[in-house]
């Protein structure tokens, strides 16, 4: 689960730091802390009007009609103005008199401004369409009445109207700077345009059956005025024709006929103008860490056989006579771990673990959260492209926590690698993880709504190994399956950084994964365009995980019988998502009391 954030040209005025001291009527400490109070609540009211798409995601719903072109240079220089701004508010903050928490604060905000105005001096707003996260994705999604945007009233159908008009503009904006990128050498290899020309393709037909922007009309809320529904359904099926429609068949057209012919025979952003200098940035960001690209992809490969070696001694233990990789093979093709004939038996599945698990984990944890959840099939449309994902629910509780999971196929799905998904994607990872963050009222809201992907994935890869204390990986199968996703993060440090920094080839990834993990090559296909749609993200899950694991088993020894687990997992999330330096910061100060 990742967050990516777009920009918005608006901006609330913000007041300057002395008069939110003077405004204060306080001097000292409590003044300061005040000061940085008012600069992170004026900032994530800013954020917001930058970013109306992650607002609607927020649960914060007064901008659900705005889609800024968030790719232009005029907007790109006026967030960079915002961050600086901000930047220059922080100096006047005095750190020495900062309690613990407000430090987090301070600290997070400094991060989130540097990182931000560094990353719009690199130039992805080139390259803005590919098949796994972008705009005209995300879009779908909110459009099909399914998502966090709100289809409850007549203003949410307008407000939709408003973002179809804006993805209009939105688009041209795209091709253009696309033949900007063609023209300077920032473009995406052929591998990826390729996966995005039936994706727009499906989402350019004018069918009212199969095209997800129809679905609200499907289910107009009974709060809508009967009087008021024919010319809504007018008004919206028109702004689909006249500006979706047309919009998602001219990037179709120009990925199709003017793009992937220029498009790169190479696989790592390396092969760009200042790629290297790109994905250095990318690796601090999504690992909050220095580390070197050789040290993570050493580190990486250090781990794989580690892993592998435990692989062996479960793979005896089920009595199979090859070696690994014909154990692989098998996994692969096994029909008996292939048991289900429906998507809906593949969701009960995945329900019936929740309820095994759950006694389990009100003793790990003290404090649950209040967020419904859900497990859904991810939709039709996107599911080819997808991996199981979750999606945050609202604090206030009009949208569930969502666990989406792809299905193409029933008859192919394989219970091995069920427990662990679920511990990760659902309960008590992300779904934990997410939504005490953003019910914790105590915590400035950028700091609620934030995303960390070393602290956020490692977290949910670290709930993986909690399995065995949950009652699960009895059977031998599903334990390999926890095996063959734990191997698989280690293996994204290999190859992603095999990619974007040793000169791999996309055949050359694919053959190390298939070599050393149980899944089909249509599944590796899909995860290595992955990484190289998202360089470094998939970096974040390991680093993080190794951190946090690191923290329990130095405090289990360190504090003996006092250490509780409970108490250990309640601090590690109720601050949210802290860069990895801040979290050992935060988790010494809780073994000291």
């Amino acid at each position: 689960m990742s967050t990516f954030k777009g920009r918005h040209l608006l901006l609330l005025g913000s007041a300057l730091l002395a008069g939110a001291c003077q405004q204060t009527g306080k001097s000292g400490s409590g003044a300061m802390q005040d000061s940085l109070q008012h600069i992170a609540d004026r900032y994530y009211a800013d954020f917001l009007i930058l970013n109306p798409v992650q607002a609607t995601f927020n649960g914060e719903n007064q901008y659900n009609d705005q889609l800024p072109v968030d790719i232009s240079e005029s907007f790109r220089a006026h967030s960079d103005s915002v961050y600086a701004r901000y930047q220059e508010e922080l100096k006047g903050i005095d750190t020495a008199v900062l309690s613990g928490n407000d430090r987090i604060t301070y600290d997070m905000l400094q991060r989130e401004f540097a990182i931000s105005r560094e990353a719009l001096t690199f130039h992805d707003h080139l390259m803005p369409v590919q098949q796994f996260t972008c705009l005209p994705i995300t879009l779908a999604q909110l459009g099909s009445g399914s998502a966090a945007q709100p289809f409850k009233t007549k203003k949410d159908y307008e407000n939709f109207i408003g973002r179809m008009k804006g993805f209009a503009a939105w688009t041209d904006t795209a091709i253009a700077n696309m033949r900007r990128g063609i023209a300077t050498g920032y473009v995406l290899p052929a591998s990826l345009v390729v996966k995005t020309i039936p994706q727009l393709k499906d989402l350019a037909k004018k069918d009212t059956a199969a095209n997800i922007f129809y679905a609200p009309l499907k289910s107009i809320p009974a709060a809508v005025d009967v009087a008021a529904k024919p010319q809504l359904v007018k008004d919206y099926t028109q702004a689909i024709e006249q500006y979706i429609l047309p919009a998602y068949d001219r990037l179709q057209q120009f990925m199709e006929k003017e793009y992937l012919p220029k498009a790169r025979t190479s696989s790592g952003i390396n092969a760009l103008p200042d790629g290297r200098e790109y994905y250095n940035f990318l690796i601090r960001t999504w690992t909050t860490t220095n580390k070197t690209p050789d040290e993570i992809f050493a580190l990486g490969e250090k781990e794989v056989a580690r892993i592998r070696a435990e692989m062996e001694t479960v793979k005896n233990s089920t009595g199979f006579k090859g070696d690994l990789p014909a154990f692989f093979a098998s996994v692969r093709t096994d029909k008996k771990l292939r048991i289900f004939k429906t998507p809906q038996a593949v969701l009960d599945s995945f329900r019936a673990i929740e309820n095994k698990i759950m006694p389990g984990v009100k003793k790990m944890y003290g404090h649950l959260p209040k967020t419904k959840f859900e497990i859904r099939q991810t939709e039709a449309y996107r599911a080819a492209s997808a991996s199981a994902e979750y999606q945050p629910g609202t604090p206030d509780g009009s949208r569930p926590g969502i666990f989406y999971v792809p299905i193409l196929n029933a008859a192919d799905f394989s219970y091995a690698g069920m427990e662990c998904l679920f511990l990760h994607e659902a309960i008590p990872g992300h779904h934990f993880q997410f939504s005490l963050q953003q019910e914790n009222d105590s915590l400035p809201k950028f700091r609620r709504f934030t995303w960390i992907g070393a602290y956020g994935e490692g977290y949910a890869l670290y709930c993986e190994s909690l399995g065995k204390e949950l009652g699960l990986y009895t059977d031998p199968y599903m334990y390999f399956g926890r095996l063959s996703d734990e191997i698989h993060r280690a293996i994204r440090l290999v190859v992603d950084v095999g990619l974007h920094h040793k000169g791999w080839t996309r055949e050359q990834a694919i053959r190390y994964m298939l070599d050393n993990e149980p899944v089909s090559e249509q599944e590796v296909t899909a995860e290595i365009e992955r990484y190289m749609a998202i360089p470094g993200q998939a970096l974040s899950y390991k680093i993080g995980e190794l951190k946090i694991r690191e923290l329990r088993n130095h405090y289990t020894n360190t504090l003996g019988s006092s250490f509780s687990l409970s108490s250990f997992h309640d601090e590690l999330l109720k601050d949210g998502c802290v860069p990895l330096s801040v979290l050992e910061q935060k988790m010494e100060r809780w073994a000291k009391k």
